[in-house]
């Protein structure tokens, strides 16, 4: 307790300004503002008999989980999935992957003060809770220590540049650490990073987005979408950051001729009208997905403004450039990419996914680009190579299943944890 005291200390003071950041966030996304009591331990919702708890913090973490949560509702079908978040934009991604599913119900995670961490475990009563990748809470992991509900991180990652932050508060991060009742690791590397910080039953098993497959409608929905766009050669700016857009669009403008698309998909939903500002001050005819309409042969972006989508774009595109991975942001998972077979290019930032961008290299399924602009001109040259294309979607496909059974190796750790 006492370790964590400076800690609780901080997060009581940064209250109010945490309450202000949301007020400033919800300027551009409104729903930040909705469901404001969950964030403080309160519920409407009615918990289930039998409760399964897994912690999501945005999209990317939400994806992953995926198929996760779809192999735990198979192996205890009497149990019901309450999928916390932190991010509106995740919990609109959960509700895209799971809409047909009663049994998965979703929700904010309060802020780790311990009569809000209290509060959720009291309300919801999960058996076990699974914390997907890096999102570790103290106070929360010591409720539930204190109420005897085994806690597991799975895909677990942790950069290096992270275990340096981690390391910076040593008792603190060894506690954490020692709250869990397991952790399936990601890589080797990740594995020993976490034990360094004082964790223990760390097994590795892999990453679970390699066990995402896509939709059964995405081929039906990939021919919608191509149908809209012709036969125009297609390339993919796939979940951009702030920042990247604008550097992209300049390459794009200056660089590709006028029968190439660019098809334009930001990760964060409430940047697209930003986005298509960009383009329109640089005089590229933008089209929306969200109009439903044909994309006119002078339109130069197509702007993917749409949710759970991203399967479709990459279906459809002939290359993509993966975002995150242009400025600093530490790249995005190009797994997805890979499975769909199509050609991937990152920039020089992918230091969150560091390992499955060098074996996507190294197996012929990416290529990576030291900037923007030369990420758009490999991508232009491999739209006029198709045997290139052909070898890097063959290479991206095998790549993508040959590290399949992450879930499944996963949910054995988890069999030795539920009560």
């Amino acid at each position: 307790m006492l370790t964590r005291l400076p800690y609780t200390l901080l997060w009581l003071l940064a209250l109010p300004f945490v309450l202000l950041r949301l007020v400033w966030r919800a300027r551009r996304q409104a729903a930040y503002l909705k469901h404001l009591g969950e964030r403080f331990g309160r519920y409407s919702v009615r918990a289930p008999s039998q409760v399964i708890w897994v912690h999501a913090v945005s999209v990317g973490e939400t994806r992953a989980a995926e198929p996760l949560i779809k192999a735990m509702l198979e192996r205890w079908p009497e149990h019901s999935i309450v999928l916390t978040h932190m991010t509106p934009t995740g919990r609109e991604t959960s509700k895209s992957l799971f809409k047909s599913d009663r049994r998965v119900l979703r929700c904010y995670l309060p802020y780790d003060i311990g009569c809000f961490a209290h509060a959720f475990l009291r309300h919801f009563r999960p058996q076990f809770g699974v914390i997907m990748e890096t999102e570790l809470w103290p106070n929360l992991l010591a409720a539930c220590r204190r109420r005897k509900i085994p806690a597991m991180l799975a895909n677990a990652r942790l950069s290096e540049r992270s275990a340096r932050r981690y390391a910076r508060l040593p008792a603190l991060s060894a506690l954490t650490m020692g709250a869990l009742s397991a952790i399936g690791a990601q890589t080797a590397a990740d594995a020993a990073r976490l034990s360094a910080l004082g964790a223990k039953r760390v097994m590795v098993t892999g990453n679970i987005k390699f066990d995402i497959s896509p939709p059964d409608d995405t081929a039906a929905r990939t021919a919608i979408f191509r149908a809209r766009t012709g036969a125009r050669p297609l390339l993919l700016g796939a979940s951009t950051r702030d920042g990247e857009e604008a550097l992209l669009l300049d390459a794009f403008a200056r660089l590709a001729p006028a029968e190439v698309l660019l098809v334009l998909v930001p990760r964060h939903p409430q940047r697209f009208d930003e986005v298509a500002k960009l383009a329109a001050t640089r005089d590229l005819k933008l089209q929306r997905r969200s109009d439903n309409s044909a994309v006119d042969a002078d339109t130069r972006v197509w702007l993917g403004d749409s949710m759970g989508e991203m399967f479709v774009y990459y279906a459809l595109a002939d290359v993509a450039l993966i975002g995150g991975s242009w400025l600093a942001f530490g790249g995005q998972n190009p797994i997805e990419a890979c499975a769909s077979g199509t050609p991937v290019i990152v920039g020089p930032h992918t230091f969150n996914f560091a390992a499955v961008a060098e074996q996507a290299i190294i197996t012929g399924a990416a290529v990576r680009a030291p900037d923007v602009e030369e990420g758009v001109r490999t991508g232009l040259k491999l739209l006029e190579d198709a045997a290139s294309r052909d070898a890097m979607a063959r290479a991206g496909k095998a790549f993508a299943e040959a590290d399949r059974g992450a879930s499944a190796r996963t949910l054995e750790m988890l069999e030795a944890l539920k009560p």
